[in-house]
């Protein structure tokens, strides 16, 4: 059986790669690429697959992988980047995140209407990396294998 692991979906400088590298739990220097990056515990897909339409088919075949998809928007730069209901096909469950959620606190409405266009239900998490505990809060959410009578692997632990 596969390893599942997290996706993570968003536009060029939304933050991808710095929660990617809090979900892995990896304190090393942010390295940008154009690859699919597969780490221990997520799927980093590059901006360039969610800007060009004929890359969506890809991101769908990517998500069998995946036991949740996380698509994110950056509160400071609020660009539509999503096509509407994009978060229709997919199988696993789609989070909503909000980055830099400490800029531009007047666009947090307009991407709370986003995510509603796009299909992703609630709730919808708003992280900042200065703020440590919101990460955190996404993580718990994440990593919690019980929560409100919801019973789900997200990744494939090692026991010890």
């Amino acid at each position: 059986m596969r390893k599942k692991r997290i996706m993570v979906v968003g536009p060029r400088k939304s933050g991808k790669t710095t929660l990617v590298n809090a979900l892995n739990d990896y304190k090393g220097p942010l390295r940008r690429t154009q690859d699919v990056i597969y780490g221990e515990k997520t799927i980093d897909v590059p901006s360039s697959y969610i800007e060009n339409a004929r890359m969506y088919k890809y991101i769908i075949a990517m998500s069998q992988d995946a036991s949740h998809l996380i698509l994110l928007i950056d509160q400071s730069n609020c660009q539509n980047i999503y096509p509407p209901g994009f978060a229709k096909p997919f199988k696993c469950p789609v989070i909503g995140v909000i980055t830099k959620s400490d800029l531009q606190p007047e666009n947090e409405s307009l991407c709370y209407k986003q995510f509603e266009q796009i299909g992703v239900k609630k709730p919808y998490f708003k992280i900042s990396s200065p703020d440590c505990n919101s990460i955190e809060e996404l993580k718990q959410h994440l990593f919690n294998k019980e929560r409100k009578g919801e019973h789900y692997e997200v990744y494939n632990r090692k026991e010890t």
